[in-house]
């Protein structure tokens, strides 16, 4: 995924399946309301005000997904975000919690109610609450990254 979502990409749908049926087959809920219109869904996840991100299975994982808001938040245009480790999300203070609860996720499929603090790219801090954390299944069922989605944080 080598350019920010759009139309003429399909808003990466392929990818938006993944993060949605990952969400479902973890937590047994729906991320947004869906439709049978696969780039619909795309575009709406894109679009929603619920921040979504992922990274891929990098030994440093990378972020290969922002959705608006997400670049919004981290003040980051698309490709800067996707050449981003994901760890560089959190302070150096903070990535031994952050490594944790991945290494968590990682073991039991998913995590509600996570928080934590993040910063931007400009060094904006902000506390996220009740984040969900999954782990992206591939097709096969083949264990592929982690996303994260949340709707509550504040800058400090």
């Amino acid at each position: 995924m080598t350019e920010r979502p759009n139309p003429s990409n399909g808003y990466h749908h392929e990818h938006t399946e993944i993060l949605l049926s990952s969400f479902r087959h973890w937590t047994r809920r729906d991320l947004i309301t869906t439709s049978s219109d696969i780039i619909s869904n795309a575009r709406t996840l894109f679009t929603s005000t619920t921040i979504v991100v992922s990274h891929g299975t990098e030994d440093d994982p990378i972020f290969n997904y922002g959705n608006a808001s997400a670049l919004e938040l981290f003040e980051l245009e698309w490709d800067d975000f996707t050449r981003m480790p994901s760890r560089k999300s959190a302070e150096a203070v903070n990535r031994t919690q952050r490594a944790n609860i991945l290494n968590e996720v990682a073991k039991n499929g998913f995590s509600e109610s996570y928080a934590g603090i993040r910063i931007s790219a400009s060094g904006r801090r902000f506390q996220i609450a009740d984040a969900i954390l999954w782990n992206l299944l591939d097709n096969e069922g083949r264990y592929c990254g982690q996303a994260a989605c949340f709707d509550q944080w504040e800058y400090l």
